[in-house]
C-alpha cells in the first residue's frame, strides 16, 4: 500500500510539473547555432540545451542570443528555463567573425565559455558554471580572462562552492620595456557570499567586488 501511494504522489506530482511548464515551439526566424544534451538535475534523463540567434536586434548592430533547456515530459518537449543574459550577441566585439561560443554539460553542470576582442589588442575570455540546486540554476564558478597582445594579461577565478577567489595579474612591455612596467600581482583568498548567484539576471563581466585588504578589484 505504501508502494501504491508513492507511486500515486509521484504520478500527481509529474502532472504538476508538466501543466505548469510551457510547450517548446522554435519561435518564428530564430536561427539554431548550438545544441547539446545531458543530464543536469540528476534524474537520469538528458535535458537539451539549444542556443539560438533570435530577430532582436541589439546596438552592436548583431542580433540577441537566447538558449533554452528543454524537458522531455510525458513524450512533450517542455521550456524548462531559457536566458539571454549570460550569452554575448552575435555581432558583438570589435571582431565578430573571430567570436567563440562553447557550451558543455558536465558533471550535472552547464557550462558556458565564451571569447571576443574588445578591440584589435584586447580579448575577453570568460568560463560560467552554472548547477541546478534548490529549485533553480545558480553560478557556481566563474574565470574571467582579459588579455592585451603585449601589455597585461589578467585572471580572475572563483569557486563559490569553497568560496576559493584567485586573482594573477601579470604585466608585459609593449615597447622594449621603455616604460616602467607595473608589478605582477596574485592573490588567492577565501570570500564567502551569503546568497548564491541567480543563472537568469546574471550579465557578463558585469559582477565585479573589492579585494580584502587591497585597493584591486575582482571581475566576474
Amino acid at each position: 500500500m505504501k508502494n501504491f501511494f508513492s507511486l500515486i504522489t509521484i504520478f500527481l506530482f509529474t502532472i504538476s510539473f508538466s501543466q505548469e511548464l510551457k510547450n517548446f515551439v522554435i519561435p518564428k526566424d530564430y536561427e539554431k547555432t548550438l545544441e547539446i544534451k545531458g543530464d543536469l538535475d540528476k534524474d537520469g534523463k538528458e535535458e537539451t540545451v539549444i542556443v539560438f540567434n533570435t530577430n532582436l536586434k541589439t546596438k552592436s548592430e548583431g542580433v540577441e542570443r537566447i538558449f533554452y533547456i528543454l524537458k522531455n515530459v510525458n513524450g512533450n518537449v517542455k521550456i524548462w528555463k531559457e536566458n539571454s543574459s549570460v550569452i554575448i550577441d552575435s555581432k558583438y566585439g570589435f571582431y565578430p567573425t573571430e567570436n567563440k561560443l562553447d557550451v558543455r554539460i558536465k558533471n550535472n553542470c552547464i557550462i558556458i565559455s565564451q571569447l571576443f576582442f574588445t578591440n584589435s589588442r584586447h580579448s575577453d575570455t570568460s568560463k560560467y558554471t552554472f548547477r541546478f540546486q534548490n529549485g533553480d540554476f545558480y553560478l557556481i564558478g566563474a574565470l574571467y580572462q582579459l588579455d592585451d597582445t603585449c601589455d597585461y594579461n589578467f585572471t580572475y577565478e572563483a569557486n563559490f562552492s569553497t568560496a576559493k577567489w584567485i586573482v594573477d595579474e601579470q604585466y608585459l612591455s609593449c615597447d622594449d620595456e621603455k616604460t616602467d612596467i607595473p608589478k605582477d600581482y596574485h592573490k588567492e583568498f577565501i570570500h564567502k557570499f551569503t546568497t548564491l548567484i541567480k543563472m537568469n539576471g546574471f550579465r557578463l563581466g558585469e559582477n565585479k567586488f573589492k579585494i580584502p585588504n587591497s585597493n584591486n578589484y575582482f571581475y566576474y
